[in-house]
């Protein structure tokens, strides 16, 4: 969805709507985020400050991740508030600088138009946790055979102890 900077530029603007699940369109074979489980609500705050724009954003609903330990799809409430700055590229400088806290949020643009959907996305990834698990106690998977330790036990027999010292193990056992 492309928005107009200028609607903005006299007084704020608010939009609110809808993503449906169709919206969602994984770019990548491991993507955690399988897909939206229901629509996505998003209120957006648009607003001028000096030279930037304000974007304050929430957005509501759920996600279908993969679990990182059993890579069983869940079910994932997003509930996140965000806030970016979207600044001219006049306003980068040639030389290197260190950029500070404040800057990192800030997106810069060329023109009067924003992609809207591309800063929904990257809040959605920014929502979710760096380490997805279904349940907090995963089980994960079994590294022998592969069985969800969650649905079933297997009967693997399970070695101790690192493989580099196996030899010793050897040799101890002599």
């Amino acid at each position: 969805m492309i928005f107009d900077l200028k609607s903005a530029f006299e007084k704020p603007v608010n939009i609110d709507f809808t993503l449906p699940p169709s919206w969602w369109k994984a770019d990548e074979y491991d993507n955690p985020i399988l897909g939206l489980d229901s629509g996505i609500d998003v209120h957006l705050h648009i607003r001028r400050a000096g030279e930037r724009y304000v974007v304050e954003g929430s957005l509501h609903g759920g996600l279908i991740l993969r679990c990182d330990r059993c890579i069983e799809a869940f079910h994932f409430d997003l509930k996140t508030e965000f806030r970016i700055f979207l600044a001219p590229y006049s306003e980068v400088k040639e030389e290197e600088i260190e950029l500070s806290e404040d800057d990192m949020a800030v997106v810069f643009i060329s023109g009067e138009e924003i992609e809207l959907d591309e800063i929904i996305r990257s809040e959605i990834y920014l929502s979710i946790p760096m380490k997805i698990l279904c349940k907090e106690d995963c089980a994960g998977l079994c590294p022998i055979c592969g069985k969800n330790l969650n649905k079933e036990k297997c009967s693997c027999k399970k070695e101790t102890g690192h493989p580099a010292f196996a030899k010793l193990k050897e040799l101890l056992k002599k």
